[in-house]
C-alpha cells in the first residue's frame, strides 16, 4: 500500500477513536517506509511482534514515537526488549518478570509492563488466567525495576467483531476490580484490547489502547 493510502487510513481511525483512546500501530512484517507513512499521518505509537525485526527497522524510522512490544517474549530476549521498548505489552509469567527486572536494573531503568490475560482460556496461547491475576500483581509488585501499568488480551480469533465482547468484558472486569487496589510497583492504567477486526467493539468494552495493523497497511504479504 503507499504511504498516502496508509496516511488516510490513520487519519479516518484517528477521528473515529473517541479521547483517551490511542492509535497503536501494529507494525509486524510492515517496511520502514510504510512505519514511517504511518508516523507522518499522525501515529504516535507503534507496536513490534519481534526483536530481531524491531532491531532492523527502529534506526530507519523518522519522528518521535513510542515502541511497544506485543508478541510473546522469550526470556533470553529481555535484555535487547528492555533497551529497545518504552513498554512490554505481553507479560505472561513471573519467570520472565524476574528476568525483565534483572535486565532492567542493569541499566537503572524502571520498565513499564501490561499483564497479557489469556481471557479465551486457550491452552495454545500464553497469558495469565483471569482468576490469577491478583495473585500475579501481588507477586510481581515485590520487583522494582519493573512497573504493572494494565493489562493487555487478544481473545481467540473469531469471525465477527461481536464474538470477541465475552473476553473483552472479562479483562475489563478484572481491570476495573483491581484498578483502585494500592499495589506496589502498579499502577492499572492501560487497557490494551483490539485489533483490526475488533477495535471498535473494543473500545465499547472499555480499550483505551488498540493495536490495528491490516487496516492501517493493508494484509501482510
Amino acid at each position: 500500500m503507499n504511504s498516502s493510502r496508509i496516511k488516510e487510513n490513520v487519519d479516518k481511525i484517528l477521528e473515529e477513536l473517541p479521547p483517551g483512546v490511542t492509535l497503536e500501530a501494529a507494525c509486524k512484517t510492515r517496511t520502514p517506509k510504510e512505519i514511517n507513512a504511518a508516523l507522518s499521518g499522525g501515529v504516535k505509537l507503534l507496536g513490534q511482534n519481534y526483536i530481531q525485526e524491531a532491531e532492523e527497522v527502529m534506526d530507519k524510522v523518522s519522528g518521535k514515537a513510542k515502541w511497544h512490544f506485543i508478541g510473546h517474549l522469550q526470556r533470553n530476549k529481555a535484555k535487547k526488549a528492555v533497551r529497545f521498548f518504552d513498554m512490554i505489552e505481553s507479560l505472561d509469567s513471573l519467570r520472565l518478570a524476574k528476568k525483565l527486572n534483572k535486565e532492567s536494573k542493569k541499566i537503572d531503568k524502571i520498565t513499564n509492563c501490561l499483564i497479557e490475560i489469556n481471557s479465551g482460556r486457550e491452552e495454545n496461547k500464553y497469558g495469565i488466567l483471569p482468576e490469577n491475576a491478583k495473585e500475579f500483581i501481588h507477586s510481581v509488585s515485590e520487583l522494582n525495576h519493573i512497573k504493572i501499568k494494565g493489562f493487555m488480551t487478544m481473545g481467540p480469533f473469531a469471525g465477527a467483531d461481536k464474538d470477541f465482547i465475552p473476553y473483552f468484558k472479562i479483562t475489563r472486569k478484572i481491570f476495573d476490580s483491581l484498578k483502585g487496589k494500592d499495589f506496589k510497583n502498579c499502577e492499572m492504567k492501560y487497557l490494551s484490547m483490539g485489533m483490526s477486526a475488533s477495535y471498535r467493539v473494543a473500545v465499547r468494552e472499555g480499550a483505551n489502547i488498540v493495536r490495528i495493523g491490516t487496516k492501517l497497511f493493508g494484509p501482510r504479504e
